[in-house]
């Protein structure tokens, strides 16, 4: 079965720092038309740092559009051009005391593909140590938390880790 929808125009409704949104009119399969509303976005990169100590390295941040801090992973969206991977090892630099000395692609989704395009890289920390020397961005407000194995699912049961990205990635650490 063909189930392809084909774009016949599209309009331009919202470009902002780093996300596009357009209002398409669309063939569907059946021939028919009909509306689609796409938000365009670069894409993301999340990381899963596990210390020696095998505690993971979380942050707990304030997300606006939810009003309430969650317990995430580090991540953060891709720079024009940039690779995922170096995302990753930035934003861990970036928003926690801790740094790697590479990463290892986990598995890639899309977070919201009912509306949007971003595309989430998720990548395993190897080598990670303390010693991180950058900053969170100027508007960024960010606290880490480490977490072993035990304090994850219970975490995870209780609701404290709600963040999609962050279960995804921690379902093969806790498969462990």
């Amino acid at each position: 079965m063909n189930l392809s929808e084909s774009q016949i125009s599209s309009e331009l409704v919202y470009d902002g720092s780093f996300i596009v949104i357009q209002r398409d009119q669309v063939r569907l399969p059946n021939g028919n038309e009909s509306q689609r509303i796409v938000v365009r976005h670069p894409g993301a990169a999340c990381i899963l740092a596990v210390t020696d100590q095998e505690e993971v390295v979380f942050v707990r941040q304030w997300r606006y559009a939810l009003g309430e801090a969650l317990l995430e992973l580090p991540a953060g969206k891709l720079e024009a051009g940039e690779d995922p991977a170096v995302c990753a090892l930035r934003e861990l630099e970036e928003e926690t005391p801790y740094r790697a000395e590479r990463v290892e692609l986990m598995r890639t989704f899309f977070t919201a593909p009912g509306f949007c395009d971003e595309k989430m890289y998720v990548y395993r920390a190897v080598g990670v140590q303390a010693g991180s020397r950058l900053q969170p961005d100027q508007d960024e407000f960010v606290e880490s938390v480490l977490l072993n194995k035990a304090q994850v699912r219970e975490a995870l049961k209780s609701g404290e880790i709600s963040d999609a990205k962050t279960i995804v990635a921690l379902q093969d650490w806790l498969a462990e």
